[in-house]
């Protein structure tokens, strides 16, 4: 029998033998019911191809990922090899023993070749040097980090620079050092780095120079620490020419950088403040731009231009309206000058840190008087970024130059940043360790740190951080992985410190 108030159907062919009205009326509500079933068929059909169709999109955005090797912050020329997850396991220990977590593994890829992009006009194929030492220069890589961004996997005790990220086992300031000490050596390689720091950084740059370990009392930001490191390079090589690299970020492409830096080594010699601008793959909202102004025609460094001037961190609509002029560059935080003309800078625009970072480095190399010194001078100091202390004004009077660069760079801003830089299968989440310790069923994306040793198992979730520490579970979503700092503030104030 059929539900209360509809009429059966009438069979196919059969005639209604109710005459008149009463027939025309069974006739209309037998249409009206037929066409009920027929929307309610068609409806369902959307739906399933409403869900297919998400399900292909996802499974062809993870493939042309996973075949091209594209991430979110990859610029032409970033090539990270992602081998199926199965080769993730591990092949050396990783640097996180000294944290006393658990072995995450570590990952060495076949190598991949490098492969330039076009973004200058003269952009180099090979590092057009006979050697790669450039005398005179000197590196400087500030290794500074309350381990917020990428907790609970950094601490404060061990922030992200002190990691293996890339699963290649070496962490990211000893990548970091691998790449710059062709240029200058360890004789002229400098890091600057709070007390909490110095001994890790000690044990994984056994190479580094003790009196090139530059400790600074307190963070200040990174005027102060590279102001106090070109202050004490100037007395030692009045000559110096002295390039700034954070310890923390990725870079691919060795010859595209190395070139990109030797450009900006002969601009610094003509009195430049030099940036290297990094070709934009996206509109970022994360990462401040540079706006690039007229060639320079300088015949040592054809691609450098001058700095119109800088752009703090956009909307997303002011982005965009950046990428589509094509003369935006993100900035990076990379600068090369003579150790001099920073001070110079530092003098007009900021007298007053200026006559506390000389006051410092003149008596750096007596210990006792060192000490004094920075405990009277060092807690006064005004903590502002170079960008706005120096760079900022000196463009504005077409002081600060900048070579657009054709290398990869990403800084491992946050958990969304870092699962793009991670091998995975298609559709499948990016795994930070032992991929056995990882299940999933119709799981799309996001990224998992398996880092207690427990099994992890996700069911139709999809783009999901999971990051399990052995005293800690974070959970969140790869699109509010920037607030991770936030949630930081809060674990504080509720009384966790000690796990922070």
């Amino acid at each position: 029998m059929p539900p209360a108030g509809i009429l059966p159907l009438q069979p196919a062919g059969q005639v209604d033998p109710q005459p008149g009205v009463e027939g025309m009326f069974h006739q209309i509500l037998q249409a009206v019911q037929q066409s009920h079933v027929e929307i309610a068929d068609l409806r369902q059909e959307c739906t399933e191809l409403r869900l297919a169709n998400a399900s292909l999109e996802r499974q062809v955005r993870d493939g042309l990922h996973y075949n091209f090797h594209v991430s979110r912050n990859a610029t032409p020329g970033f090539i990270t090899p992602a081998p199926p997850s199965p080769q993730l396991r591990a092949a050396m220990l990783s640097p996180f023993l000294s944290h006393n977590l658990p072995n995450l593994g570590s990952l060495v890829p076949p190598e991949s070749p490098y492969r330039p992009s076009r973004l200058g006009d003269n952009a180099p194929i090979a590092f057009p040097f006979g050697t790669r030492d450039i005398p005179g220069f000197y590196v400087v890589i500030p290794a500074g980090g309350a381990g917020t961004r990428l907790w609970p996997l950094s601490r404060e005790d061990h922030p992200k620079f002190l990691l293996d990220l890339t699963l290649k086992g070496r962490s990211l300031i000893q990548a970091t050092w691998d790449r710059l000490l062709p240029l200058s050596s360890a004789s002229r390689t400098t890091v600057v780095a709070g007390p909490g720091h110095i001994k890790a950084i000690h044990e994984q740059l056994p190479d580094l120079l003790m009196h090139n370990l530059i400790c600074e009392p307190g963070p200040k930001d990174s005027m102060a620490a590279i102001g106090l490191a070109a202050a004490i390079l100037a007395v030692r090589d009045p000559n110096a020419v002295i390039g700034s690299f954070a310890a923390d970020h990725m870079i691919s492409g060795d010859d595209a950088f190395l070139s990109a830096v030797a450009e900006a080594v002969e601009v610094a010699r003509k009195d430049y403040l030099v940036t290297i601008g990094i070709a934009p793959s996206h509109p970022s909202t994360g990462f401040g731009y540079v706006r690039l102004g007229e060639k320079l025609e300088m015949k040592e460094a054809p691609n450098a231009r001058l700095v119109s001037s800088f752009k703090e961190k956009p909307d997303a609509r002011t982005a965009a309206s950046y990428i589509a002029t094509g003369i935006y560059r993100w900035n990076a935080g990379m600068f090369v000058t003579k150790a001099t003309f920073l001070l110079e800078l530092l003098k007009e625009y900021k007298p007053d840190l200026y006559d506390g970072l000389q006051k410092i480095a003149a008596v750096w190399d007596d210990e006792p008087a060192r000490h004094a010194v920075l405990n009277d001078v060092w807690p006064g100091l005004e903590k502002i970024p170079i960008d706005n202390a120096v760079a900022e004004p000196a463009a504005a009077e077409g002081r600060v130059a900048v070579v657009p660069a054709t290398f990869g760079w990403d800084d491992v801003g946050d958990f969304s940043s870092l699962a793009d830089l991670l091998p995975a299968e298609a559709n499948q989440p990016r795994i930070l360790g032992d991929n056995h310790l990882v299940v999933t069923e119709q799981v799309a994306g996001g990224i998992v740190v398996p880092g207690s040793g427990r099994l992890i198992a996700c069911l139709g979730v999809d783009d999901l951080v999971i990051v399990d520490m052995p005293d800690t579970l974070l959970v969140t979503t790869r699109a509010r992985s920037q607030e991770v700092k936030r949630l930081v503030k809060k674990a504080r104030d509720a009384g966790w410190k000690h796990l922070l």
